[in-house]
């Protein structure tokens, strides 16, 4: 692993766990202690924690700081109440995903951006760039520990550390009574929150959450649980050379917005249609699991994209995977093969996402 690597708070119990260290986004980060299955089985079923350290915390001040939150990204912020928050995305002049997030009105005027731990110097940078007067910014990422608590029996295990406590509504933000950040999103499809303390207490909460039930869980069972939603990941299936209109993220882009930096592209876009759609596709006939850059072929033959995401799903037991398709190959019901190694597989477009079954709905952060 490079020496430039950075390390979460929490890597010596990752290691005493027996986890497998990978490097991801510039990060140190466990990719499985036991299974990628039995860990994406735990957060199906159970409760699973995730070390979320790496990801940023950029803290937006001043009396003119939501306008100017407003012009740097897609969403709405002026529509939040303290206490709320909403998945957002921030962009290029092209319209292209500099990164995604989630932005957290704390109060009337201070937001919390939780950003992409890759992204953390450049969408620092970018903001500091555009920077207006009575707006300011502190980059808090090194300060805290992030862990992410995720499954049907979240809440219980909220409730065993913090008894006379209560969780945020979904999507809302609240402090414990001893100043913990606590915010009800996630990016599983299940029920759960994101906790955030000082990075020195990370250690501490991490092995509480794991005696209270939680099962430890690495990047391998984020991957495959956020894939069952059809939740992209930034760096796959995002990036500056598309728009969100493109990965079908324009529910969260308010175009009656008067100004926001790429919004002539998308409204352009959402008039004349995408030339490329982020498509869901699943496998037909059974094969090796899909993986980013697979080819994608048409019923002719030919090859039309590659893919940008792809796992075998352990809650499906198929190959599921997204690629941009040509607006013309992207209707669902549409056959395409994938090129494994040389060999070509049976697939199918599908609506998304793959599992339908979970209580969540839209994208939180990645």
């Amino acid at each position: 692993m490079s020496e430039n690597v950075l390390h979460s708070p929490l890597e010596s119990t990752h290691l005493a766990l027996g986890a497998k260290l990978i490097p991801f986004g510039g990060w140190a980060m466990p990719v499985q202690y036991t299974s990628i299955l039995n860990e994406h089985a735990a957060v199906r079923e159970k409760v699973g924690v995730f070390d979320i350290s790496h990801m940023g915390q950029v803290f937006v001040t001043g009396e003119n700081h939501l306008a100017w939150l407003d012009r740097m990204l897609t969403n709405n912020l002026s529509k939040l109440q303290p206490g709320e928050g909403q998945y957002t995305i921030m962009l290029n002049e092209k319209g292209g995903v500099i990164d995604d997030l989630i932005a957290y009105r704390i109060s009337a005027d201070e937001t919390l951006l939780v950003i992409n731990a890759s992204m953390i110097p450049e969408d620092v940078a970018w903001m500091e760039q555009h920077l207006e007067g009575g707006v300011s910014l502190r980059n808090e990422s090194d300060a805290w520990a992030g862990i992410a608590i995720q499954g049907p029996d979240a809440v219980a295990t909220f409730a065993k550390l913090f008894p006379n406590e209560t969780l945020p509504p979904r999507n809302g933000i609240s402090k414990t009574a001893s100043g913990e950040i606590v915010c009800r999103t996630g990016y599983t499809g299940e029920d759960g929150y994101e906790f955030f303390c000082p990075a020195a207490q990370g250690i501490h909460f991490f092995n509480a959450f794991i005696n209270a039930g939680a099962t430890p869980c690495g990047l391998g069972a984020r991957d495959t649980l956020r894939l069952e939603m059809c939740y992209p990941l930034n760096g796959n299936d995002l990036s500056p050379e598309r728009t969100p209109i493109e990965a079908g993220l324009g529910f969260f882009c308010d175009l009656e917005k008067p100004d926001f930096i790429g919004r002539e592209v998308l409204l352009a876009q959402k008039q004349n249609g995408p030339p490329t759609k982020l498509t869901a596709i699943e496998l037909t006939e059974k094969g090796p699991p899909p993986r980013p850059h697979y080819a994608v072929l048409n019923a002719a033959g030919e090859t039309i994209a590659e893919l940008s995401s792809g796992v075998l799903s352990p809650s499906l037991a198929i190959g599921i995977a997204m690629a941009y398709l040509p607006a013309a190959n992207s209707k669902i019901g549409t056959p395409l093969k994938i090129d494994v190694r040389g060999r070509q597989f049976a697939a199918i477009t599908v609506k998304k996402p793959f599992l339908k079954s979970t209580q969540s709905s839209k994208k939180p952060s990645a």
